[in-house]
């Protein structure tokens, strides 16, 4: 029991609610333009943000071209524990997710491109003291993604692009109390991923001027942890603490996290040649996150030399399982921009995902809920060639609450009872060149 209390945390090993734009901890952050209409662009061609949400559309996007991009993400946050008490607040700390893409070739014909992208990425801090101490006290992880991407269309209506998508980069710190006789101390989990590899492909059609069509669909890729350190504060000291210390030797732990598949369809239609619509629906197969399992190992001494039988324990034990059994979930999106000018290009959107954690498997660091999402968004184009893109996301959960019976029936009781509320504000700005 100690030991799943101990390392529930864990679960944040890639991503976590404070930036997610999708169920679970799947984050939709790929393109301002795109986020300013809902997150919609399977069945878009809009710029080279194409590679992300449909690679088989980035050969129909009209010009060469580089684009960056940086999101602003802040989330507000609360708890309250089943048995009453104060509400606990989040420490609200600012996460910046960016985008950057560029890509070259022969309009209408063929595109080269690489996408470098942060879809996984949060930085959490709980109040101090709250009743979840003992399985979340804060989280900073990072990762970033590089997708070299090539589409070809064989037709002016039929396209299709295959991205491979890299995990070039990822860092996660993980801290979280330990209740023990003598008093709380502290646990400290860093560790840096694996490079790993994946694919997104896509499909894109247009059978006329008004009407397009698009089907994307990005593997799975297991984020995996090799040689993590652990680190202690405040374990006891003194020859009458050993039989305590005993249970806390592992100097390094290893992990993997299931970042799931996804697939996608859109639809674009463009009643006008100054209004475009488009609707996303994306099933993420979450069902492939069953258990968080860690294995620990190293000996800091505690238990005295490295080949004494204790070596490598946290809680007691070499190893942890914690139950996840999360539920594929399905997302819709749609948004629309309009051309008011030359200059100017005006964008709304909204979506509604649906949660991948069951009733009675939430835990503090994805407390995940039903989402509506509301975005807008515009374009500024001084001239032809330049544009700078301006959005704004909002998030709102639903309240999220799980009892002690619960828990209790899921063999979940190492995650804590209660409610969880978290609004999410993410304001972005973008710059894109055309030749």
């Amino acid at each position: 029991m100690m030991l799943k209390t101990l390392l529930l945390a864990g679960g944040a090993l890639m991503g976590c609610a404070a930036t997610a734009a999708a169920s679970g901890f799947q984050v939709n952050l790929g393109g301002q333009q795109n986020i300013g209409m809902g997150g919609v662009g399977v069945g878009l061609s809009l710029d080279q943000a194409a590679m992300f949400y449909n690679p088989g559309a980035l050969a129909m996007v009209r010009a060469n071209g580089v684009q960056v991009g940086a999101n602003f993400a802040l989330a507000r946050g609360a708890y309250t524990s089943a048995s009453g008490g104060p509400q606990r607040d989040l420490q609200h700390l600012l996460v910046t997710p960016f985008n950057l893409y560029a890509a070259f070739g022969k309009e209408g014909k063929y595109k080269f491109g690489v996408g470098v992208y942060t879809p996984y990425g949060s930085q959490l801090r709980y109040a101090d003291n709250w009743e979840g101490r003992y399985s979340l006290t804060e989280i900073n992880l990072q990762s970033v993604y590089v997708q070299p991407t090539f589409s070809y269309a064989f037709s002016p209506q039929f396209s299709v692009g295959v991205g491979v998508t890299m995990l070039a980069y990822g860092s996660v710190n993980l801290q979280k109390d330990i209740p023990l006789p003598t008093g709380p101390a502290h646990i400290t989990l860093d560790g840096t991923t694996k490079f790993q590899v994946g694919v997104n492909a896509g499909l894109y059609f247009k059978p006329s001027d008004k009407l397009s069509l698009g089907i994307s669909y990005r593997s799975k890729i297991d984020a995996q942890v090799k040689g993590g350190n652990v680190n202690y504060a405040g374990l006891p000291t003194g020859a009458s603490a050993a039989t305590i210390n005993r249970s806390f030797t592992a100097t390094n732990f290893d992990a993997t996290l299931p970042l799931p598949a996804t697939a996608s369809v859109g639809v674009g239609i463009m009643p006008t040649e100054k209004l475009t619509i488009g609707f996303d629906a994306s099933l993420v197969f979450w069902s492939a996150y069953r258990t968080l399992d860690f294995n620990f190992s190293g000996n800091n001494g505690n238990a005295g030399t490295p080949t004494d039988a204790s070596n490598g324990l946290v809680g007691g034990s070499s190893t942890s399982t914690s139950k996840r059994f999360y539920q594929d979930a399905l997302a819709f999106r749609v948004g629309g921009q309009y051309k008011a000018t030359d200059q100017l290009i005006l964008r709304l959107g909204s979506a509604y995902d649906f949660a991948a954690v069951k009733d009675g498997y939430v835990t503090p660091e994805t407390p995940d809920a039903d989402r509506y999402i509301a975005t807008a968004g515009l374009t500024y184009q001084p001239n032809p060639h330049l544009g700078i893109d301006a959005s704004f996301q909002f998030e709102r959960f639903a309240k999220r609450s799980q009892s002690q019976a619960e828990l209790l029936n899921n063999g979940t009781t190492d995650r804590v009872a209660g409610t969880y509320r978290t609004d999410i504000f993410i304001p972005g700005i973008g710059v894109r060149y055309s030749f």
